[in-house]
Parts: structure tokens; C-alpha cells; sequence
């Protein structure tokens, strides 16, 4: 009976042991889902913040742009004034 006993005993401790490693593997299993998806989440937001301040620059700089030449050109008409001006004086 004291080998019969020691297997069971054996046996009991291998089946403890294998839901314990089952339980364990499910955990990190579970937590590299949580991770993954936390990272992938953060990923897509930095992705989607970083192209809407994209396009908001490239939208700011065609409006600097736009401002640029409307300036000029207004300065330039000034300057033709101002020596149409001082020609007629």
C-alpha cells in the first residue's frame, strides 16, 4: 500500500501542479491580450492625433502662404502708388 499511496499522492500533486501551470498560462495570456491592446490602442491615438496636427499645419501654412502673396501684392501696388505720387509732384 505505500506504493500505491505515493502514486497517488504523486498523481494528486501532477494534477495540482498541471491546473496551477493551466491557470498561470491563462493569466499571462490574458494579460498580453490586456497589454497588446492597451499599446495598439495608444499606437492608434498618437497615429490619429499625429495626422490631425498635420493637417492642420499644412492647412495653417496655406493660409500663411495665401497672406504672404495677398501682402505682397498689396505692397506692391502701394509702391506704385507712392512713386506714381512722388513722379506727379
Amino acid at each position: 500500500m505505500t506504493g500505491e499511496t505515493e502514486g497517488t499522492a504523486l498523481d494528486l500533486a501532477a494534477r495540482r501542479l498541471e491546473r496551477a501551470l493551466h491557470v498561470l498560462e491563462q493569466r499571462m495570456a490574458d494579460r498580453l491580450k490586456e497589454a497588446g491592446a492597451e499599446a495598439g490602442g495608444l499606437f492608434d491615438a498618437d497615429r490619429a492625433r499625429l495626422a490631425a496636427e498635420l493637417d492642420a499645419s499644412r492647412a495653417r501654412e496655406k493660409a500663411l502662404e495665401e497672406a504672404g502673396a495677398q501682402a505682397s501684392e498689396a505692397l506692391g501696388k502701394a509702391i506704385d502708388e507712392i512713386r506714381t505720387a512722388l513722379g506727379g509732384a
